[in-house]
């Protein structure tokens, strides 16, 4: 597997990764399905301080990550993560992770968050596996006020197997 920068070329097939309305709204910010023919040649947004990223196996895209950075608060945070259907249940979102952390801490930011629908059980899977812990239940509670659906906030604690190489 290996992370490359997100082409636009491959724009309209990370679109059709998502399969309902929830994932639309994590690629896109609308609550549509599918995903609106209008914004599939632009979905991505400019701002300087996204990084997209597609994880590849072989010459395939398997998944698609970004990689936020914020000066302000000194922080990563890992978004729009989404992992081809075809593929799903196979680890691929761990690699994912565990790729785009490569990226994140090598920004030199202090913190690495990310956040998850609560009912996403195989993502929270991964993110732990990969190193996550949930944030405390009162920053968490912070956080979710003013978002359009409540999260599980999750931090990265520390480098697990194989995050290391990827600094490297």
């Amino acid at each position: 597997m290996e992370l490359r920068g997100f082409d636009d070329g491959y724009g309209v097939q990370v679109a059709d990764w998502a399969l309902n309305e929830k994932e639309v709204a994590l690629l896109s910010g609308r609550v549509v399905y599918p995903f609106p023919e209008e914004l599939r040649a632009n979905w991505r947004t400019a701002d300087a301080d996204i990084h997209s990223y597609l994880l590849f196996d072989g010459e395939r895209p398997v998944g698609y990550g970004e990689v936020w950075l914020d000066d302000e608060e000194d922080e990563v945070e890992l978004a729009r993560i989404i992992v081809d259907p075809k593929v799903r249940g196979r680890g691929i979102g761990g690699e994912l992770v565990r790729a785009l952390l490569g990226p994140a801490l090598d920004a030199g930011y202090s913190e690495v968050f990310l956040r998850v629908r609560p009912e996403n059980a195989p993502a929270i899977r991964a993110y732990h596996r990969s190193g996550f812990v949930d944030v405390p239940a009162a920053l968490m509670e912070e956080w979710n006020d003013g978002q359009p659906v409540p999260y599980r906030w999750m931090r990265y604690a520390g480098e697990q197997v194989g995050v290391g190489e990827l600094r490297g």
